[in-house]
Parts: C-alpha cells; sequence; structure tokens
C-alpha cells in the first residue's frame, strides 16, 4: 500500500524499498466544474458555453547541482523530453487535463541520474497564465504519486488539498539524494510565478 503524505512530509525512497531502481511520477489534476450551468464565468473558461480555452498545466523537472539549475539541459518539459543525461524522461504535453489517474508522467532511472544533481523538483505550471486569466483556484484534485516502474506498486502518493487561488505554478514534491539513498519531500508550495522561465530563474 502507498504511502499517503502530507504537506511537509518527507521520506525514505530507495532505503525503504531496496533495489528500487527506477520510478514513474505521475502527476495529475482536475479543473473544477461548473456546476452542469452552460455560459458564465467558468462555463467561459472551460469550454461550457463561452469557448474559451480550457487551463493547460504543463508538468517540469528541474534538476539542481548543489540546489542550483545551471544548464538549460536540466530542465525536462515538453519542450525538452528527456535530461541531458538520460536518466529522465518525460511522456509528454496533456493540453486538458481530462480524465482519470495521471495527466502527465515522468519517468527516473534512479541508478542513471549523473551523481553532480542533488536534487529533481517537480513542478506544475499553467501554461500562458497570465494572458488566460487562469490560476490555481481553477484546478482541483492535484497529485503527485511515485510508482515502481519495475512493478507498477505505488510507493507514495501526496494529494494536495490547499487552496491555491490566485497562484500559477505549484511546487508538489521533490526527490533529493541523501547520501547513496534517493529521499521524497511532499512540499505543496504555491507562486505566483506566470512563465515556466520565471521559475527557473528562482534556481539559478
Amino acid at each position: 500500500m502507498a504511502i499517503s503524505l502530507q504537506k511537509g512530509q518527507r521520506v525514505d525512497l530507495t532505503k525503504s524499498n531496496p533495489g528500487l531502481k527506477k520510478v514513474m511520477v505521475g502527476l495529475g489534476w482536475d479543473p473544477v466544474q461548473n456546476s452542469g450551468k452552460k455560459g458564465g464565468l467558468l462555463g467561459a473558461l472551460f469550454g461550457g458555453g463561452g469557448g474559451g480555452p480550457e487551463i493547460d498545466c504543463d508538468a517540469s523537472v528541474i534538476m539542481l547541482k548543489d540546489d542550483k539549475f545551471v544548464h538549460k539541459g536540466d530542465l525536462v518539459y515538453f519542450g525538452n523530453l528527456k535530461s541531458s543525461d538520460k536518466s529522465i524522461t518525460h511522456t509528454g504535453d496533456n493540453l486538458t487535463g481530462a480524465g482519470e489517474g495521471d495527466d502527465e508522467q515522468v519517468f527516473v532511472n534512479l541508478d542513471q541520474v549523473s551523481p553532480e544533481y542533488n536534487k529533481l523538483v517537480f513542478i506544475v505550471n499553467i501554461y500562458d497564465a497570465k494572458r488566460r486569466n487562469q490560476d490555481f483556484g481553477m484546478i482541483q484534485n492535484a497529485f503527485i504519486r511515485i510508482q515502481n516502474d519495475q512493478n507498477n506498486e505505488e510507493l507514495i502518493r501526496f494529494n494536495l488539498t490547499d487552496n491555491h487561488t490566485g497562484k500559477t505554478t505549484l511546487i508538489p514534491g521533490e526527490l533529493y539524494r541523501d547520501g547513496t539513498e534517493w529521499k521524497f519531500a511532499a512540499v505543496g508550495e504555491a507562486t505566483s510565478d506566470v512563465s515556466l522561465s520565471e521559475i527557473v530563474q528562482k534556481y539559478s
């Protein structure tokens, strides 16, 4: 059974799961429903009558060296689906968040992550949020989970329950090294960064 985490919790990943080498990190979210009424503000935002844009959330991974982002190849997102050391693979962009389960997935070969990286920060941000006037108050059921890629066992799940109205970026969690082991931190923080480049600059 997966460990269900609360915001701020940290857990051993590899120490508690000997032999773990490859994981799938799943990130999911759903748009807030508009109570079945067409038209109006939410109807316009979610295509329920006004024809407005749906919210496009994007998952990304920032690879840090001594807690710093130093090279553009260390950002894995829909425009760069594989890390420069080939240890991380992003499966691609999901434009709507519709449906159950993971909306976007990232595969991490823990053994292959170059030793110079000490932390992998998982990010979800709203594409073009400022122009579309969208924020995470329009998103619900956000989560991050980690699954053993070798047997599909879910190991860790963190459901984000805070109200993030007015925020445009989420930092659901981090994988980080502790000696020879990997641990996971349930961060669950939100920021007002409106672009991926703006987020990355904070780690530079």
